[in-house]
């Protein structure tokens, strides 16, 4: 399957003649109508209903949810996890997942503490923890790139690798005498507004990737890669090298994320972060990024993060009950997986352990007639 060359994205399956199903043949008005509305239906609108009934459902089972206190609260603790969403979605897209982004977090958190506890001066912390979080994406890319190890296996092992670093820098220690100055970012908004820092840095930059993902040629090659990574190389598109930056970029912003964190909470400690990749992983994947790569938008990934946060606020405000929290995520990672799939199932018809029992009952009922 060719990507197309005007938007970079591997066409859709659900909208090919061939394989469109009997609607797409369908002559009349009536064939026309659901050709229509298979079209104008997408993801994105699709999330854009669901983060109205979350809203909807907030309102009706707390007064609180509302408030701009809770819409500020709610940005305070999803900020981070939406920042490391970014990088996350265009490594998706290009075929490769990242799942050590919440260990390069809690890496940088922890050198940071320990720089600190050494009065380093803070804007010679935030090179080194800048230059951390380059070579730990750095060494993800290589590994997978040049290396030519699956990035699934790549990432676990240096999600486990990267977290072991932060317990041999901190170790039990905790620090937690940073200056007013820096520990305010992560409890007041911004000047005149409601809107917490991290949150400004994360619409920046979410501006930024949305622009190199769907206007620059760097982000159709993303496209093209995970439609097909050999129909890119025989295009002339540097897969190996456009992937390692993905990887750099991504360990840089995670670095920079660990600093927000730390300051948010006033606090290094070698867990900081522990078990965020599921979630930034089930934003991306809910904001209709597939998950075999070549297919999402940035748009979608942005209604997914007011989605998921909208969702664990207002299961917080009811108290549902939090250690259950993962049970939410899990069946949204499915539906994720699923939904977005769905179509492709069903015109493959059952599955093969069904066909095949369906083999062995045919004969059976032939004899008898």
């Amino acid at each position: 399957m060719e990507p197309d060359l005007n938007t970079g994205a591997a066409p859709d399956p659900a909208t090919e003649s061939p394989a469109a199903g009997p609607a797409a043949h369908a002559t009349g008005p009536a064939g026309l109508l659901a050709t229509a509305a298979r079209g104008s239906v997408r993801w994105e609108t699709g999330l854009g209903l669901l983060v109205v009934a979350i809203i909807i459902f907030g309102a009706v089972t707390s007064p609180q949810f509302l408030t701009s206190g809770n819409f500020f609260n709610t940005g305070v603790t999803s900020g981070e996890i939406a920042i490391m969403a970014l990088p996350m979605t265009l490594i998706i897209i290009s075929g490769e997942i990242d799942l050590s982004v919440a260990s390069i977090l809690g890496m940088s958190s922890a050198l940071l503490g320990v720089l600190w506890s050494h009065h380093w001066p803070m804007l010679a912390i935030f090179v080194v923890v800048a230059l951390l979080g380059i070579v730990a994406g750095l060494i993800n890319g290589l590994l997978v790139t040049r290396v030519g190890l699956p990035s699934l296996a790549v990432t676990i092992g240096t999600l486990a690798l990267y977290r072991g670093v932060a317990l041999i820098l901190l170790g039990a220690n905790t620090v937690s005498n940073f200056p007013a100055t820096y520990t305010n970012i992560g409890v007041l908004p911004l000047p005149h507004t409601q809107i917490p820092y991290n949150i400004a840095i994360f619409v920046v930059l979410a501006v930024i990737f949305a622009i190199v993902l769907h206007s620059t040629a760097t982000g159709r090659s993303i496209y093209a890669m995970g439609a097909s990574p050999e129909a890119a190389l025989f295009a002339g598109i540097r897969v190996k090298r456009v992937k390692t930056m993905l990887y750099v970029v991504s360990g840089l912003v995670c670095a920079m994320a660990g600093v927000l964190w730390t300051f948010r909470l006033s606090t290094a400690v070698q867990n900081n972060g522990l078990g965020l990749e599921l979630d930034v992983v089930a934003i991306v994947l809910l904001g209709g990024v597939s998950i075999f790569g070549g297919r999402g938008s940035l748009a979608g990934v942005v209604l997914a993060v007011i989605a998921f946060a909208g969702l664990q606020n207002a299961l917080l405000l009811t108290n549902f009950n939090q250690e259950a929290t993962g049970i939410v995520i899990g069946a949204l990672l499915l539906v994720s997986v699923f939904a977005p799939n769905a179509g492709r199932l069903w015109r493959a018809g059952p599955p093969r352990w069904a066909r095949r029992r369906s083999g062995h009952r045919s004969p059976a009922v032939g004899g008898g007639t």
